[in-house]
């Protein structure tokens, strides 16, 4: 593991939303769901919310504004439909609602990504940022990419990002 620039505040617990965009996924099938939830909760991180929600940008944005109106909630992670499929509309969603965009990490998870899948990265648009003072990452829907990106970028920064952010 690469050292860390400066210390992460010990103990800082992160409170955490996690939403699945899927047409076709149920709690039952949502693996990726269930692993983004189950690696924050090995981190000592709260989960305040957890659904499913069709890949529908308006549908998408309003539970995001939802979402970010509740005080409790530091971050929210996405996944699916960050492809290129016409069904695949999260990245344009979140991509509009963002206030600053953290573009180190759609770049870092495509090279990530491309060490493990190759030249098919290219079509990955996770993207990350602030919105309403709540950090969003936004993953692929599959369950390899998801632990990437949460094993390799969300989890060694979320500490650090939300203390920035409370200030």
């Amino acid at each position: 593991m690469n050292p860390i620039p400066h210390a992460d505040k010990i103990g800082v617990t992160v409170t955490c939303a996690v939403l699945t965009v899927s047409d076709t996924r149920s709690q039952e099938t949502d693996k990726s769901g269930r692993l983004i939830q189950d690696l924050l909760q090995a981190e000592n991180h709260c989960i305040a919310s957890y659904m499913i929600i069709p890949d529908e940008p308006v549908q998408i944005q309003q539970r995001l504004a939802s979402l970010s109106e509740n005080p409790v909630i530091d971050a929210i992670i996405l996944n699916g439909g960050t492809g290129i499929a016409p069904r695949d509309t999260t990245y344009d969603a979140v991509e509009k609602l963002l206030n600053k965009t953290l573009p180190g990490f759609g770049e870092l998870f495509r090279f990530l990504s491309y060490q493990e899948i190759g030249s098919r990265a290219i079509a990955s648009r996770a993207v990350a940022g602030v919105y309403q003072q709540k950090l969003i990452f936004s993953l692929p829907g599959s369950s390899n990419a998801v632990r990437l990106g949460m094993e390799k970028l969300i989890i060694p920064e979320l500490v650090h990002l939300v203390t920035q952010l409370r200030g």
